[in-house]
């Protein structure tokens, strides 16, 4: 058995969502399993899902290790499963190995620097499987820690596109570190993508590193270069990781715009062009809008990695795993605004900011200091 420190969150039924860090036991690994010590763990957007969720931390009651905030209805409801039940958190991170199973592919893992995704990676030791494991080499620990979810995702949006017979996507909030990503992937992919931002100082980031069609949805003119955008590139695939709002809506609604305006005669049903948004996260908790302005033939439908990973199969996962690996520093580079330990994670200040997912500004957690 090894003791260390971990972070959980529990949530009440009486709404109270507690995040609190405690001394915990860890099993020693068995089978395919390995232990971890864990070094580095970025606060990404689903971990908050669980973390944070839209609980009140402005008036939250906190102490030295641990913060006590209201969950407000309809997200108390929402969230009825988990009532009362102690989890861990933390989806991905960086570590060294220090016990295993007896299965070789744990064992060969011995002693090397991994990235892993054990799900509760906001803790100073984590059991993981070693097929989910990704050895470092020389690369650190830091370089590491955002290796899976942000990089298999970016790679993953080109998968589908590709599968779905597309040839070009659209990307909201396209200047975050998986926005980024995509870029590259997709410059040297040949994919054409069209970037949706929110800033001009974001056009410019990503004009910077290559990217050809960038559009502010701020701008006075964001649905005619949205739509300048989608006739040149033909992109008929979205992903929103925003949710709320219109922002899907006013997408497919230039989708429509685009296609409708290239039909050799009117259709009271629209035009027949697939137009398609997957929705990948919710960084805005209000009300999904659609309105009827985009004829018939489209869909909005949620997008989750683990699924289509479990669809894609194993020789593809291997695949994407090995460019991940090969680019670490280059292709697939994080970068964090803040470091914080997981007390440090506690303090109202750094909730605060963290929960507010601005584009560019993860935290990175060191659960050793």
């Amino acid at each position: 058995m090894t003791t260390g420190k971990q972070l959980f969150t529990t949530l009440t039924v009486d709404g109270k969502l507690t995040l609190e860090v405690a001394d915990a036991t860890f099993p020693a690994p068995t089978g395919n399993q390995v232990l971890v010590k864990m070094e580095a763990a970025p606060i990404n957007p689903s971990d908050l899902a669980i973390l944070t969720s839209a609980a009140d931390f402005d008036n939250a009651e906190y102490t030295p290790g641990k913060v006590v905030a209201t969950m407000p209805e309809p997200f108390l409801s929402g969230q009825k499963g988990r009532h009362g039940q102690r989890l861990p958190a933390g989806n991905e991170g960086a570590g060294t190995v220090i016990a295993c199973g007896d299965s070789d592919m744990a064992k060969a893992l011995m002693g090397a620097r991994v990235a892993c995704v054990p799900g509760s990676a906001f803790s100073q030791y984590a059991i993981a499987d070693a097929m989910m494991c990704l050895p470092l080499g020389d690369h650190s620990c830091e370089e590491g820690a955002s290796s899976f979810v942000n990089p298999m995702t970016a790679l993953a949006f080109v998968e589908t596109a590709k599968l779905e017979g597309h040839s070009a996507i659209i990307h909201l909030a396209a200047a975050s570190n998986l926005g980024q990503m995509l870029n590259r992937i997709c410059i040297e992919d040949g994919m054409k993508l069209v970037n949706i931002v929110r800033r001009d100082e974001h056009v410019e980031l990503l004009k910077s590193q290559g990217a050809q069609y960038v559009v502010n949805s701020s701008a006075p003119t964001y649905m005619a270069d949205l739509r300048a955008a989608i006739k040149e590139t033909g992109a008929f695939l979205g992903f929103d990781p925003i949710g709320g709002g219109q922002n899907s809506d006013h997408v497919l609604k230039a989708m429509e715009q685009v296609a409708s305006s290239q039909m050799a005669e009117f259709s009271r049903y629209g035009s027949n062009q697939d137009k398609k948004m997957y929705m990948y996260g919710r960084l805005d908790l209000s009300p999904t809008i659609l309105t009827p302005s985009y004829g018939l033939q489209w869909s909005v439908a949620g997008w989750l990695l683990t699924p289509f990973l479990q669809r894609a199969g194993m020789e593809t996962v291997v695949r994407l795993r090995t460019r991940v690996q090969q680019n670490l520093t280059t292709t697939f580079a994080s970068h964090y605004k803040a470091r914080v330990t997981l007390e440090g994670m506690l303090e109202k200040d750094a909730i605060s900011d963290y929960r507010q997912m601005k584009t560019g500004e993860k935290y990175l957690v060191t659960p050793w200091g």
